[in-house]
């Protein structure tokens, strides 16, 4: 409120003055515009432009001697523009066997792990936090809200997690829903979601609806799609037709990464989850460094406009127009009358 305060009074100011100058300004107007008496057209707005540079300038820098100092350090984000990570990780005893990656010689949990190291390298993981939850016949959080990825490597690293679930058909779905009932309290669309699987088994219905915390989703399968290795007496390998259809379902994007990583457009895609745009991101310390530096730009151009474009009259001796032969042309007189 101070800030305004004080622009409120240099902006009076500053109207009296122009005005006091206008005045001033009719008494010489035959010597600095000629014999019409008025400048170029777009003079109009100098008083304007002038005005409101002024005022802008005493808003801006009241308001930043106003503000508290803003401090930056490296590689810190505030606590409103993180960003969260949900990895719903399918952990069934399929995700081991080992038919995974170019050379179809990694299991498939490792091959996720690869898939998602290839993600933390190339993406600013220091704006996120990450979740994890896991799933075979069920679900079950991992972890919540972590920012070491050591942490998440252990999980990805071949970690026999599916002794925590008993023997049973892999539920996909349960995942989603859990990692739904996780994120619905936070910040709406602040949420990446990917998903990891091999789309052994995919119920047709049941697809729970996530909540409005997730912005964006990615459905990365794992394993051979063509070539199935048995286990418990069936066949299994990549669903990839279940899995886009999933990743549809979900609003989101279909990857097969069981020989490729992310590639930098999904990478981008999926980076942009920021609740804000660039412009709603400006804090008040922004808007009053940009009307610091406007306002002062135009006061410090309008004098030399004013003198370069102000007026089309010229005052002081013209040039005697010269002819064709270079010589000056011959003044005539008239001879005087003898008395």
């Amino acid at each position: 409120m101070v800030a305004e305060l004080a622009a409120a009074v240099v902006f009076l100011a500053a109207c009296g003055a122009e005005l006091l100058h206008m005045r001033r300004r009719r008494r010489v107007a035959a010597l600095a515009f000629g014999p019409s008496e008025r400048p170029a057209s777009w003079t109009i707005a100098a008083p304007l432009l002038s005005v409101l540079a002024i005022t802008a300038v005493c808003w801006g820098l009241t308001t930043l001697m106003i503000l508290k100092p803003k401090v930056h350090k490296a590689e810190e984000i505030e606590e409103s523009e993180m960003q969260h990570l949900m990895m719903v990780l399918d952990v069934s005893p399929s995700m081991r066997l080992k038919d995974a990656g170019p050379e179809k010689k990694l299991s498939r949990m490792q091959r996720a792990a690869e898939v998602m190291e290839s993600f933390f390298e190339r993406v600013n993981m220091h704006r996120y936090r990450v979740s994890v939850v896991a799933f075979y016949n069920d679900a079950k959080p991992v972890v919540e809200d972590t920012k070491d990825l050591e942490v998440i490597r252990n999980i990805l690293g071949d970690l026999p997690m599916h002794f925590a679930f008993p023997v049973g058909e892999t539920d996909l779905f349960s995942g989603i829903k859990a990692a739904g009932t996780m994120a619905k309290d936070w910040n709406p669309r602040s949420t990446t979601l990917v998903l990891i699987s091999d789309g052994d088994t995919v119920p047709a219905t049941g697809m729970p609806k996530l909540p409005v915390s997730i912005a964006n989703s990615v459905v990365i399968g794992v394993g051979d799609s063509r070539q199935g290795t048995f286990i418990s007496g069936r066949h299994s390998r990549q669903d990839v037709s279940t899995l886009r259809q999933v990743a549809i379902r979900l609003g989101g994007v279909y990857h097969n990464g069981n020989e490729k990583h992310l590639s930098t457009a999904l990478l981008n895609q999926l980076a942009t989850t920021a609740t804000e745009s660039p412009l709603e991101q400006l804090t008040r310390r922004e808007y009053a460094l940009l009307a610091c530096g406007l306002g002062g730009l135009i006061y410090a151009v309008l004098p030399w406009l004013l003198h370069v474009a102000g007026t089309r009259w010229k005052p002081g001796v013209q040039p005697v127009p010269v002819q064709n032969n270079g010589k000056k042309p011959a003044v005539r007189r008239e001879a005087a009358a003898v008395p």
